[in-house]
């Protein structure tokens, strides 16, 4: 007789002597591993559908009950290519690499607008969702990739401007371009990193909420969006090189407007923007799934 079968007849006798949990089936726990492997990895693509639901979810809402509604994804970065243009083109008269100023700004807005919003959607993406992470389980890495991906719309119409504006002012086209795919990629990537630990920082510690924006203001002014990097000082320039979007957004602009000025890409730079963005991916895969286990609990 099995310890089951013993345990429903001592407790239907009324004799019941040990715990009836000592004859309770085991329990199937689903824990989380500490970085990403194959199985995980394949995991993730049986979820597939709830990826892509998430993300068509958090395109409709960013623009819900919005007068302009996906315009809005083209009006922050022209607003503020005109404040910049305005303040620092014709008041400061910053230098912009003999490219025009306006053409300048928004070609560094363009990348910059997409990681800070993809960084702080990210960032607040499971907090923002604790009713699916308290009640169903599925990876969570999906929530944070979702938002990133929603924000990836809002780059697509974003760049249709660039594009325009490549046109009005003439800027002939080169082969640089073909390097733009491989940019979006790691944009995308090193902003999936970013927001994803911090997201997952922000389920223990609320302050984080806080902590994003001045994250955010500070990293733009430390990226050279409103000024070339020819400006910095040179002792200065290989403390800048290890941030990623400071290298990014001058290979952007190299993509995109290298035909104005004649300018080449700093392969170095590129070579050591994919490193750092892959160490830090890795490393936001590891602290994420360390932490993944609590989060039920705190969220």
């Amino acid at each position: 007789m099995s310890s089951i079968e013993l345990a429903k007849k001592d407790q239907a006798n009324g004799t019941l002597s040990v715990p009836e949990a000592d004859y309770l089936p085991p329990h199937v726990v689903i824990e989380p591993r500490r970085l990403l492997g194959k199985a995980d990895l394949v995991e993730l693509w049986r979820y597939r559908e709830l990826f892509y639901f998430l993300t068509l979810r958090d395109v409709k809402v960013r623009y819900k009950q919005t007068v302009l509604g996906a315009a809005w994804a083209v009006l922050q970065p022209l607003f503020n290519m005109l404040i910049f243009t305005l303040i620092f083109g014709r008041l400061a008269k910053l230098p912009s690499d003999n490219i025009p100023y306006p053409l300048f700004a928004f070609a560094g807005l363009l990348p910059w607008t997409f990681f800070s919003n993809a960084v702080g959607a990210a960032g607040s993406s499971l907090v923002g969702n604790s009713h699916l992470v308290t009640k169903v389980y599925f990876p969570r890495l999906i929530i944070p990739a979702a938002s990133v991906l929603a924000v990836l719309v809002d780059f697509a119409f974003s760049f249709g401007l660039m594009i325009v504006l490549m046109a009005i002012y003439r800027v002939p086209l080169t082969m640089n371009l073909l390097m733009l795919p491989y940019l979006v990629l790691v944009t995308v990537m090193f902003a999936f990193a970013v927001g994803t630990w911090l997201a997952a920082l922000q389920v223990k510690y609320r302050d984080v909420r806080y902590v994003i924006p001045f994250l955010i203001q500070f990293w733009m002014f430390a990226t050279p969006i409103i000024y070339p990097s020819s400006m910095l000082p040179q002792q200065l320039r290989p403390i800048f090189a290890l941030n990623p979007m400071a290298g990014l957004i001058e290979a952007y602009r190299i993509a995109m407007l290298g035909g104005i000025n004649h300018s080449g890409f700093n392969w170095a730079s590129i070579i050591l923007v994919g490193g750092i963005t892959l160490a830090v991916l890795v490393f936001s895969a590891y602290s994420f799934r360390r932490m993944e286990k609590m989060f039920a609990d705190v969220i």
